[in-house]
C-alpha cells in the first residue's frame, strides 16, 4: 500500500535545490508525481506530490525535513482523500487595471459560490501605450455543476468596469 505526501518548500534561489529533492525523494523509495515549482524575487518555491510505499513514508518523511539544515523550509503534509461533490473544470482569465484588493474580491465571490481555485497565476504588467499597470489572472477551478458559466462570467464583470472575464473549458 502507498501513500501520497504534498511537500512544499521554500529556499534563497540557488542552482541544485531541485536536484536536491529529487535525490532525497529516490534515496527514500519515493516516486515523485507532480510538481508546481517557481523562482520569485530571489526566492523559490515549490510544492510537489509524492507517492511512497508505507514501509517508506516515515524515513521519507524525515529525509525531507532534514533539507532544511540545508536553507530550505520545507513542511510535509499526507495528501486527503480528494473525494468532492459533483464538479466540473473550468479556466478563468481575468485583465483589468490594477488596484489593491482586486485579488480579494475575486476570491470571495468565488468563495460564495463554492467554486474551489485548483490554480492560480497573477501578475502585473505595463499595459500598451501608458503607464497603468494591468493586473491579469489564469486560474484552474472546479466549479459546482449547478452554477452558471454566463452568471458567474457576469458576477465577476460587475467587480470593476474594465475587467475583462473569459471562463472556458480546458482545451476548448
Amino acid at each position: 500500500m502507498s501513500t501520497d505526501l504534498v511537500v512544499s518548500i521554500i529556499a534563497d534561489d540557488q542552482p541544485g535545490l531541485v536536484d536536491s529533492l529529487a535525490q532525497t525523494v529516490v534515496d527514500n523509495q519515493g516516486n515523485w508525481l507532480e510538481s508546481r515549482m517557481a523562482q520569485m524575487a530571489g526566492k523559490f518555491a515549490g510544492i510537489l506530490r509524492i507517492s511512497v510505499s508505507e514501509p517508506h513514508s516515515s524515513s521519507l518523511q524525515e529525509a525531507l525535513e532534514a533539507l532544511q539544515t540545508r536553507g530550505m523550509k520545507v513542511i510535509v503534509e499526507q495528501a486527503v482523500d480528494e473525494s468532492a461533490p459533483a464538479t466540473r473544470a473550468l479556466l478563468l482569465n481575468l485583465v483589468g487595471n490594477d488596484r489593491p484588493g482586486i485579488v480579494r474580491e475575486v476570491s470571495q465571490l468565488l468563495a460564495r459560490q463554492h467554486i474551489n481555485v485548483e490554480e492560480l497565476s497573477t501578475e502585473c504588467t505595463p499595459a500598451p501605450h501608458s503607464s497603468d499597470m494591468l493586473f491579469r489572472a489564469q486560474a484552474r477551478l472546479q466549479v459546482p455543476t449547478d452554477v452558471d458559466i454566463d452568471t458567474l462570467t457576469e458576477t465577476l464583470e460587475s467587480l470593476a468596469d474594465d475587467l475583462i472575464v473569459e471562463v472556458s473549458h480546458p482545451g476548448a
